[in-house]
């Protein structure tokens, strides 16, 4: 039975929204580990069980956000080097997305708080990169989380939430590097419907106002300094190199803290600038238009509910006559700042780039439905049967269109017609591999070499993998370095013909890029040959297995 203290302080606002969490915990964990592994996950995957297995760790950005990887190997330690366990922290996560709606309840009412922690839980484009070893569904969440906290601090929360915005900050920042994006383009949100609100004020004097800010604000350095200690130290435990069985400096390895805290507050910033600021132009630049058109190729597909009804609730609230509300305004500018930054700013045009945009969507999406819901209520109420059927007919769209893309794109086997997959994600095909790779390989307790690499374009020398970076023809055996990873595979490559002839004991399982199989066959009698692909198109292997 629960406590009748306890029953007066849970409401069914929030034990609604905690039914979205649940709701959304479920979407996100059914055949949680049934898709292969996308390209970057894989990744995700071999170097947090390389960290698992060795104790080294050290942030690099290219390879994402320090996070990811200290979630998964927490993961992986506690329940196994599988697809599932890799995914897990991330698909929780993501299902907590929900419960942020309870930051904004001073701004909303209960309907709205509903709908918004609705939106978040069954939005599909969240619902399938919430399932995703990847961080930009933390970076926004956690951004989102910096918008809520910052909300109850404007309207005299308690310190507690300076501290729940310093460590969401940190956390956004060490998800992704997309994180420092989501949080600037709150910032410019937040800059806009300030200035909003001075020229509706501007009739009092700078002066006052001013005046009035230092009041409000008067006693608040301490907190501030807490709350820059909870950000300090959330950044340094995320970024800070761990050695392991290396000799280099760590957060745990005694005589080398203090470099350790150097490598995270300052060579952390050094690298990420070098890496995606000063050495990217012009190699890794991009040209504009193409990269917004898939961005709101891809909100058409997965957002229209979403971003349809953020249209119309940001129009009427922003020249209706009770004026807009500021929380309305700063998620519309948000997802607007993000439209617009989002697909300059990235590398790669992919599909997870509307996680960025739909996140702060969803506070203006969530106003038009609750209003929409209340009209054709009230319609009920009074006999109103036209509008009655328009509220069914609009809401029953809604759902129809998002439950279509959850079926066809969310839990549909990735395929080349699949638009929320991206151009790495292996197709369902390769099922096979994942599933029999075990066996293949077979024991590998033993000293020899259970796996090859044949070709130019996977030869990676010896040891080469054993710490990033790694030369780029690594990148060309995933997802397959994971699979076989997670099997404690001994592996070997050779990079011509002549090579493979010299061996005088092959191993069981050979990979070969499909344009190399005429070579290698007839070097490989007693082998069967399987072929996958490893993309959604284009790029196929060979796996030769001894039989």
């Amino acid at each position: 039975m629960i406590p009748s203290r306890l029953r007066r302080r849970v409401g069914r606002t929030e034990l609604a929204v905690g039914a979205m969490v649940v709701l959304a915990l479920v979407v996100r964990l059914v055949a949680l580990g049934s898709r292969p592994l996308h390209w970057d996950e894989a990744r995700v995957g071999y170097w947090s069980l390389r960290y698992l297995e060795t104790g080294h760790f050290s942030y690099r950005p290219v390879a994402g956000g320090p996070l990811v990887y200290l979630l998964a190997r927490a993961s992986m330690a506690l329940f196994g080097a599988t697809d599932f366990a890799l995914r897990l922290p991330f698909a929780l996560l993501g299902a907590a997305l929900p419960g942020i709606a309870l930051l904004f309840r001073s701004r909303l009412r209960d309907d709205e708080i509903i709908a918004l922690a609705a939106v978040l839980a069954l939005n599909p484009l969240l619902v399938y990169y919430g399932r995703f070893a990847r961080g930009d569904v933390l970076a926004a969440g956690f951004a989102l989380l910096v918008l809520g906290f910052a909300v109850r601090l404007l309207d005299g929360g308690g310190r507690k939430n300076a501290y729940g915005l310093a460590a969401a900050a940190a956390l956004a920042i060490a998800s992704s590097g997309f994180g420092i994006v989501a949080l600037a383009c709150l910032g410019v949100a937040g800059l806009l419907v300030f200035d909003h609100a001075a020229l509706v004020t501007s009739s009092r004097p700078a002066a006052t106002r001013l005046g009035e800010f230092v009041a409000r604000t008067r006693g608040s350095a301490t907190p501030a300094a807490r709350a820059l200690l909870v950000f300090v130290g959330i950044y340094v435990f995320t970024f800070a190199p761990r050695a392991g069985e290396t000799d280099g400096a760590g957060l745990y390895t005694p005589g080398t803290i203090l470099t350790a805290f150097d490598a995270a507050i300052f060579n952390s910033v050094r690298r990420f600038v070098g890496v995606r600021v000063v050495h990217r132009y012009p190699e890794y630049t991009h040209e504009y238009l193409p990269y917004l058109g898939d961005l709101l190729g891809t909100l058409a597909i997965a957002a229209v509910p979403v971003t349809a009804l953020a249209l119309g609730a940001f129009l009427v609230d922003r020249y209706g006559t009770s004026g807009p509300r500021a929380l309305v305004s700063a998620g519309a500018y948000w997802a607007g700042a993000a439209l617009v930054f989002v697909p300059m700013l990235t590398e790669v045009s992919a599909p997870w780039l509307g996680v960025h945009v739909v996140v702060p969507l969803a506070i203006p999406a969530a106003v038009a439905l609750a209003a929409l819901i209340r009209w054709g209520r009230s319609a009920l109420d009074a006999g109103d049967v036209p509008r009655v059927a328009a509220t069914v007919l609009i809401v029953g769209a809604l759902l129809v269109q998002t439950g279509g893309v959850a079926a066809s794109e969310v839990y549909a086997p990735s395929a080349r017609d699949t638009d929320l997959a991206h151009y790495a994600q292996p197709p369902s095909e390769f099922d096979s591999f994942r599933d029999n790779v075990s066996e293949w390989v077979g024991p590998t307790d033993d000293a020899d070499v259970d796996v090859l690499y044949y070709g130019s374009s996977m030869y990676v020398a010896e040891t080469a993998d054993d710490y990033p970076p790694v030369p780029d023809s690594w990148g060309e055996r995933l997802p397959l370095a994971w699979y076989i990873a997670r099997e404690d595979a001994d592996t070997r490559s050779v990079a011509t013909e002549a090579e493979l002839r010299q061996l005088s004991d092959v191993p069981p399982v050979v990979v070969v890029p499909a344009t190399e199989r005429g070579t290698v066959a007839p070097l490989l009698d007693g082998y069967v040959a399987h072929e996958y692909d490893t993309a959604l198109w284009g790029r196929r292997v060979v796996v030769f297995v001894k039989n």
